[in-house]
């Protein structure tokens, strides 16, 4: 849910990774300067998440998917286009309880780096957010995480199951790898904004 802690991890565990954080809430800041979270807007900002991490993982590039995937069919199309390029998908559930995370999300600091592009949070906009999940089913293999926890306790947990999976080796920490940024993909807001009238991109 908003306020769970789930750019902070991101970006934690694409450190640790070397993976590729591909961020909704970023890309939504970079396109559209009001964003108002309509249905053509998400469809636009879900289908870039979905290209961009397709392209990474068809190079070989671990990715760590940042948004929330409320709905099942949502993980559902995640898993299947990780599965058909030869990824193996990891769905991290982060719980926390509706009222901390309500008070994190509507006192977002701006200044930090996880709290920069975050949503504006008011309690009818929670109430709706929190009305439309559905939590993961047993089948989908998750890994539950606190969204209380120090990142430390979160890294561990995360990391043991990856190589319970044999998905990354013990010396993973001591690879150094150039990690991809969204510097290709996205405009450089020192740039000035896209006029989105003369974009050549058709997303259907």
């Amino acid at each position: 849910m908003p306020g769970s802690g789930k750019t902070f991890v991101s970006r934690q565990i694409c450190s640790q990774l070397n993976a590729a954080h591909v961020q909704a809430d970023r890309i939504r800041a970079e396109l559209f300067e009001k964003p108002t979270y309509s249905n053509d807007e998400n469809h636009i900002v879900n289908s870039l998440m979905t290209y961009m991490s397709g392209e990474f993982l068809s190079a070989g590039m671990s990715v760590v998917f940042d948004t929330n995937v409320m709905r099942l069919s949502q993980r559902r199309s995640l898993r299947n286009m990780a599965l058909k390029l030869g990824a193996e998908p990891v769905l991290l559930w982060l719980q926390i309880d509706p009222d901390s995370a309500f008070q994190r999300a509507t006192n977002r600091d701006r200044r930090k780096h996880d709290d920069k592009y975050a949503q504006e949070i008011d309690p009818a906009t929670f109430r709706e957010l929190l009305s439309g999940m559905q939590n993961p089913e047993m089948t989908e293999r998750y890994v539950v995480l606190s969204g209380k926890h120090v990142f430390n306790m979160q890294k561990n947990a995360i990391m043991r199951h990856l190589m319970e999976k044999r998905l990354i080796q013990l010396d993973v920490h001591a690879v150094k790898t150039g990690r991809p940024g969204l510097i290709n993909l996205i405009p450089n807001p020192g740039a000035g904004r896209v006029d989105m009238n003369r974009r050549n991109i058709n997303i259907q």
